[in-house]
């Protein structure tokens, strides 16, 4: 399954790089890869991806870092580029394409004076950050890249938070990204408690309320939401227990280490509800369905994009059920 494309032409020859989801031989998991233009995994993207997989790093982020090296390796395809020739001054270039329309970046079309960049700086950060660990593992592997992305700055000029063993290694230089985009910090906006009874209320399904209501209650992440089993319900105690483990609907738990969380008698009635209202007889070890008639787990995308049109509908002041 191709989940993303992209396609550029050098000198009229058409060079498409795509991203694709792919299960990992003997295991349920899944990783993801990077074609080129013949179909064929991109040998040093592949190793690089295969090897986060192996370490067990996040499938979201094996896909972020996917994405990123798509674009990256796109834009040398647009130059016909070495990724092993890039120099400093490339990375700068691929600031300013990332930047650009997709419908820009082959240079056919002409840009308007004033026109938005195409993706946010904290995007481009998270594009080098990729990049610099993708260059640092093949430096590592004997690819003679020099000090491209990454360069080390002198001890004892580091600040805030500082890792285990710190004391072991703090006279020893430190490693710094080379490149990066001046990004404007941002704090998470909180919804009020009006504005949150205005999402319970909007909901006509008892499933889609318990949902919006366990993340209020409760605090968890949307993944470990949708990943919850009726076992990990203690309803005399009033805690949600949130377990790492595979799901067949792709949820997950951000956090691999489990822990207990307190809730609201409030919510354990909700979730009573829900069970005798909706649930019914349905043959399911996971409490929140994928259709109305619950006959699939969900997928974290599809209550996703309920959340955010729920969101834009409360905002516009009006509701429409249909879409809850």
């Amino acid at each position: 399954m191709v989940i993303s494309c992209f396609v550029c032409y050098v000198d009229e020859v058409e060079v498409a790089v795509l991203v694709q989801r792919v299960v990992v031989p003997g295991s349920a998991c899944e990783s993801w890869t990077v074609l080129g233009d013949d179909d064929v995994p991109v040998e040093p993207v592949e190793r690089y991806l295969a090897f986060l997989s192996d370490i067990e790093r996040s499938p979201n982020t094996v896909k972020a870092y996917a994405h990123d090296l798509k674009d990256f390796f796109s834009f040398l395809g647009s130059r016909g580029q070495d990724w092993r020739e890039v120099r400093l001054e490339d990375i700068g270039e691929f600031i300013a394409w990332l930047r650009l329309p997709v419908a820009g970046r082959d240079g056919t079309v002409a840009l308007l004076p004033g026109t938005e960049p195409a993706v946010s700086a904290v995007t481009i950060n998270r594009k080098l950050s990729a990049l610099s660990a993708f260059y640092l593992y093949q430096a590592r592997h004997g690819v003679d890249l020099g000090e491209l992305l990454v360069t080390w700055q002198a001890p004892g000029r580091r600040g805030g938070w500082k890792p285990f063993l710190y004391h072991v290694s703090k006279g020893r230089p430190q490693p710094r990204r080379v490149v990066s985009v001046k990004a404007p910090r941002k704090l998470p906006r909180v919804l009020s408690a009006a504005e949150t009874q205005l999402i319970l209320d909007a909901c006509d399904r008892l499933r889609d309320r318990f949902l919006f209501a366990l993340l209020h209650d409760s605090g968890i992440r949307i993944g470990e939401a949708l990943g919850l089993r009726h076992e990990d319900i203690a309803a005399a105690e009033c805690e949600i227990a949130v377990v790492h483990r595979l799901n067949s609907n792709r949820a997950r738990s951000k956090s691999r280490d489990g822990r207990t969380v307190p809730v609201s008698a409030e919510l354990i009635r909700l979730y009573a509800d829900y069970l005798h209202g909706e649930y019914g007889d349905l043959d399911s070890d996971y409490v929140l369905s994928r259709r109305r008639d619950n006959t699939y787990c969900p997928e974290p995308g599809i209550i996703q994009r309920t959340s955010a049109s729920l969101l834009v509908m409360i905002q516009a002041g009006f509701q429409d059920p249909d879409n809850c």
